[in-house]
C-alpha cells in the first residue's frame, strides 16, 4: 500500500514539474515569437510610426508571460498543500511586480511617442522645451505611482504584513506626526516638481545662472535638477531651489539673448568712426542675427570714457562668441587707426617748475 502511495506521490510531483517547466518554455517561446513580430512591426509604418521601441517592453515581456503562464497551471498542479501555499505566494508577487515593470515600459513608450513630435535641438525650440519639461515630470510622477501601488499589491499578497499594517493603523495619528517630520523635505521637493511641471520657471535646456555658475538645464526630475556648466561640470540643486531662491533664467521667453561689450577709451575716440567699425564687424559675422547694432558712450570718469557696444544673438553661446570677436576687433581698429585714443594718464606740470627744469 505504501509502495503503491509514494510511486503515485512520485508520479504527481513528475506530473507538476512537467507542467511547470512545459509552462515556462512554452511563455519563452510566445516571448521569443512576440519580440519577432514586434521588430517587423518596427521594421514597417506601423510602429515606427509612433516611434515604439520592443525594448521598452522586452524585458517586462519576459517576467510578465511566464508567470501569466504559471499562474494559470498551478490549480492543475498536484503538489502538496503546503507545496501550492509557497508557489502562489511566489507567483502573486511576481505576477504584480511584472505588471508593474510593464506599465512603466509602456509610460516609457508612450513619452518617446509623444516628445518625438517636438525637436528640441532646433534653434527656436522654446515649445519642444515647455513640452520635454512637462513630459518628463509627469513621467516621474506616474512611475512613482505605479512602483507604489506594486510595492502595496505585493505587501498585501503576506498575512503577516497585513496584520502589521492593521496594528500600525491603530496609531495612524503618532506614526503621521512622524513620518510627515521624517518626509517634510521630500514631500517639499515632490511638490515643488509639481510645481516646476505646472508653472515651469525652468525647462530643459534653458540657460540659467545658480549660485554664480553659468549653465543649461540638463535633466529635471521630482527632487533635483541637473545644471550642465559651461566647462561640462555638473551642478546637482534641490528642486526646490527654483521654487524658494532668486536665479537668472536667460531663455524663459525665448533664446534671443543681447550682449555687451564695453571698451574704455580717451576722450579723443571718434565715436562715428567706431560705430561705423561696430557695424562692419557685425555684418561680416555669422554669429549676429541681424537685430540689434548699437553703440553709446555710456559714462565718462576723469581719465576714459565707457563705450558700451550692444548686439543680440539666437542663444547664449552664440552671443558669447559674438562678444569675444566684437570686443577683440574694435580693441585692433583703436590699435591700427587710432592708438591714440587709447586709454592714457595725463600730467599736467606748472610752469614755475617748467622753468627749473629747463635751468
Amino acid at each position: 500500500m505504501m509502495e503503491k502511495l509514494n510511486k503515485l506521490l512520485s508520479n504527481d510531483i513528475i506530473f507538476s514539474l512537467g507542467m511547470l517547466l512545459a509552462a515556462l518554455v512554452a511563455s519563452i517561446v510566445i516571448c521569443l515569437i512576440a519580440m519577432f513580430l514586434l521588430k517587423r512591426w518596427q521594421k514597417s509604418n506601423i510602429l515606427n510610426k509612433f516611434k515604439i521601441k520592443p525594448e521598452h517592453i522586452k524585458g517586462a515581456l519576459f517576467s510578465l508571460l511566464p508567470a501569466v503562464c504559471v499562474m494559470f497551471i498551478s490549480p492543475m498542479l498536484r503538489f502538496s498543500e503546503d507545496i501550492q501555499y509557497v508557489i502562489s505566494h511566489i507567483v502573486s508577487p511576481w505576477l504584480i511586480v511584472s505588471i508593474g515593470w510593464f506599465l512603466i515600459g509602456i509610460v516609457n513608450a508612450a513619452r518617446e511617442t509623444f516628445l518625438s513630435h517636438y525637436d528640441i535641438t532646433a534653434k527656436d525650440n522654446l515649445q519642444a522645451r515647455r513640452i520635454y519639461t512637462q513630459t518628463r515630470v509627469i513621467e516621474n510622477v506616474i512611475d512613482v505611482i505605479i512602483v507604489v501601488l506594486t510595492v502595496a499589491l505585493v505587501l498585501m499578497t503576506f498575512e503577516k504584513v497585513r496584520q502589521l499594517g492593521t496594528s500600525l493603523l491603530a496609531s495612524a495619528g503618532i506614526i503621521g506626526v512622524i513620518l510627515g517630520f521624517a518626509a517634510q523635505k521630500t514631500l517639499g521637493n515632490f511638490i515643488a516638481g509639481l510645481q516646476i511641471a505646472l508653472a515651469q520657471p525652468i525647462r530643459i535646456d534653458d540657460v540659467v545662472i545658480v549660485e554664480d555658475e553659468w549653465g543649461w538645464i540638463e535633466e529635471i526630475t521630482l527632487t533635483y535638477v541637473i545644471v550642465r556648466i559651461w566647462d561640462l561640470r555638473r551642478l546637482v540643486v534641490p528642486i526646490s531651489y527654483f521654487i524658494e531662491k532668486p536665479f537668472q533664467n536667460w531663455t524663459r521667453i525665448s533664446a534671443d539673448i543681447l550682449g555687451s561689450v564695453f571698451i574704455y577709451a580717451d576722450y579723443t575716440v571718434p565715436v562715428k568712426e567706431l560705430r561705423s567699425e561696430l557695424t562692419r564687424i557685425l555684418e561680416e559675422s555669422p554669429h549676429w542675427d541681424k537685430k540689434v547694432n548699437v553703440l553709446q558712450v555710456t559714462n565718462a570718469t576723469a581719465q576714459t570714457v565707457e563705450i558700451r557696444a550692444l548686439m543680440s544673438s539666437v542663444d547664449s553661446p552664440t552671443a558669447w562668441n559674438l562678444r569675444c570677436e566684437v570686443r577683440e576687433k574694435l580693441l585692433e581698429f583703436l590699435q591700427k587707426r587710432f592708438p591714440e585714443c587709447l586709454p592714457r594718464t595725463r600730467v599736467e606740470l606748472k610752469e614755475g617748475l617748467k622753468q627749473e627744469n629747463q635751468v
